[in-house]
């Protein structure tokens, strides 16, 4: 009530009453005890607009280092980088200043683009007509404009969702009382500014690798990393990588292990440079040509090769793209406990066609190649089964549509089984008579 007879009492037009009123009207209800808004109203029936420029700007910057040290004060010094570290409310007027405190305010997300930009307008007009006394007196639109400002970025805005401190937050996940909610997960991480989202990510890495790490914490880095990959920005991601290509110099083994779980857990192989996803290839591709029809070991291996994405080097492609074919078609025999003669690892057949749903222009013609220069290949798909599964793996390269023209004409010829006899000649050319 106060507030409005003193608006009553001001020399302000009707229409700036009006508006001053709506403003006033906007503050947040526990904002409006603020002692620095009761200066400004006082001052204004006097025309003391100066006075209340300087009023209400100490008004919003008491609202902002509230909410700066409810979001995350140790975010804000990360951010800042302030001349001494701010612990509490009052370090906040030695050691930052306004400019310092809107741009902090705006990188941990307290402020909006829009509002940072606002605010240091505001900022200006107070640093003008209360920094200069010999400035010109400010008109009552001036004063207007930047108490609807203030209101509408700072005064009439709740306090932000405070941000988790990653310590206590890797200490919970140490225990059994950690939540493994999704959802909630998603938030908190969503919610973090770049810089944090950073150092999370790197002390999930620092923390897998570590052989003093407990399973607890282990397994659910392990839930909680793939959810955190998928907001990291690109050049994180690629630090990562480095990460664990410095790993596999340094030589370590078990370091080299738990990095390379860590690897594909997210689906960061992409960031690994080209050496080191040779050196982590190699022994599978080589593993899996040394255990032809082992169908256990193929299960295993091929399973393995799919968890590390279709990020292979391209120099290793023809080996893969050989090895995961023969796996897949298999031999012909025959058993006394099966009425089957086709013989193949069921556990490796379904994966091997997902690793072939994902091959390129290079795998594809890789694939072609391996029909004419793997002999353990040729001499198997001259039987009819044998043909018959080297068929699946060519329609699903030809239903993607990736490959040259010529590797094409080659899959359809392959696929057409009126033209089996074509496809044999083509890859068996018959031996030329001597008259």
């Amino acid at each position: 009530m106060a507030k409005q007879n003193l608006i009553r009492t001001t020399k302000m037009g009707n229409e700036e009453k009006l508006l001053l009123r709506k403003e006033l009207l906007n503050v947040r209800e526990e904002a409006q005890d603020c002692p620095y808004l009761a200066e400004a109203i006082k001052v204004l029936p006097a025309e003391g607009y100066r006075s209340a420029i300087g009023a209400y700007w100490n008004a919003v910057v008491d609202d902002l280092r509230k909410k700066i040290i409810h979001r995350s004060l140790d975010l804000f010094n990360k951010e800042i980088q302030p001349k001494r570290k701010i612990d509490k409310y009052e370090d906040f007027q030695d050691f930052v200043t306004d400019h310092d405190l809107i741009e902090g305010a705006y990188k941990i997300g307290v402020l909006s683009w829009e509002a940072k930009k606002l605010l240091h307008q505001a900022r200006e007009t107070r640093n003008i007509f209360c920094g200069h006394p010999s400035s010109t007196e400010p008109s009552i639109v001036k004063v207007l404009n930047l108490i609807s400002d203030c209101n509408r970025y700072v005064l009439s805005e709740e306090y932000p969702p405070s941000i988790i401190d990653i310590s206590t937050y890797i200490a919970l996940m140490d225990s059994e009382d950690y939540d493994r909610n999704e959802i909630a997960v998603e938030q908190a991480f969503s919610d973090l500014p770049a810089i944090y989202k950073m150092e999370l990510a790197n002390r999930f890495y620092t923390t897998y690798v570590d052989e003093n790490t407990s399973t607890t914490l282990r397994a659910n880095i392990e839930f909680c990393s793939p959810i955190l990959w998928s907001i990291l920005k690109k050049e994180v991601k690629q630090k990562i990588g480095k990460r664990f290509d410095k790993e596999i110099v340094e030589g370590n083994r078990d370091r080299i292990q738990r990095g390379l779980s860590f690897v594909k857990n997210v689906g960061a192989m992409t960031y690994v440079n080209t050496a080191s996803r040779k050196i982590i290839y190699k022994p599978i591709i080589t593993a899996l040509e040394e255990n032809l029809d082992a169908w256990d070991e193929e299960s295993k291996l091929v399973i393995d090769l799919e968890s590390l994405g279709s990020n292979i080097p391209s120099s290793m492609i023809p080996k893969y793209v050989s090895a995961i074919t023969q796996t897949f078609v298999g031999y012909k025999g025959n058993s006394m406990r099966y009425s089957r003669t086709d013989f193949y690892s069921d556990g490796a057949a379904p994966t091997i066609k997902t690793l072939f749903t994902l091959f390129d222009n290079e795998a594809a013609g890789a694939f072609v190649r391996a029909i004419f220069k793997n002999e353990v290949l040729r001499r198997r798909i001259k039987g009819q089964g044998q043909l018959r599964r080297l068929r699946i793996l060519a329609n699903i390269i030809l239903e993607k549509g990736v490959a040259s023209k010529d590797t094409l004409e080659f899959l359809k010829l392959l696929t057409n089984e009126e033209n089996t006899g074509k496809f044999y000649n083509k890859i068996f050319p018959p031996r030329k008579t001597k008259n």
